[in-house]
This record gives structure tokens, sequence and C-alpha cells, in this order.
């Protein structure tokens, strides 16, 4: 599979706001500031949970577009504790377990 202008310049994104740049997508620099990371991990899960994409380059860039507006105005809306994006934050919530019946012993 050869690779198309998109995933090229893709290839060349480090930060944030070199992402929301390419896209095109305003964004307020204090957002940013303190979620850089956890946008970016966010559309990183937003593109694996997405099932398909469009062979246009042009449509996929727009899906990603969409993907990357929706990860920014999570923590637009919200913020970085309450998402829990990385595994950390969730280190101290009640975890679910099962132990069979037959498990139990006196």
């Amino acid at each position: 599979m050869s690779e198309n202008e998109l995933e090229l310049d893709m290839e060349e994104l480090v930060s944030a706001e070199d992402f929301l740049d390419y896209f095109e997508i305003e964004y307020e620099a204090s957002v940013i500031h303190v979620n850089r990371l956890h946008i970016l991990q966010r559309f990183h899960d937003y593109i694996a949970q997405t099932e398909a994409f469009p062979e246009d380059e042009e449509e996929l860039r727009g899906v990603y577009k969409g993907l990357l507006l929706s990860a920014y105005e999570d923590f637009v809306k919200s913020d970085a504790l309450t998402e829990k994006v990385f595994k950390v934050f969730r280190m101290h919530e009640p975890q679910e377990g099962f132990v069979a019946l037959g498990d139990i012993r006196l």
C-alpha cells in the first residue's frame, strides 16, 4: 500500500498545535497548553474506534478533521481528570472482578 499525501503529511506532525493547524481547526492556546497529550491520545483512540475509512484522500482528511475536532472539544467542555484518557486517571477507581462460587472457601 503506497502512502498518500495525507499520510506523509501526518507523519511530520508532532504536536497538538501542528495537528490542529494542519486540519485548520481554531483552538484556544490555554486549552492546548493544559491538555495537549490528552487531546492527541483521544484523537488516536477515536481513530482506533473507527471501523472503516474512505478511500478518497479528501474524504479521509474530513474524517480525521472531524475526529480531531471531537477530541479537542472533549477538553473544551471537560477536563483531563473527568475524561480519564490515560490509565493513571483510572487506577483508583473501583475494579470489577469475578470469583466463581466454587472458588470461595471457608
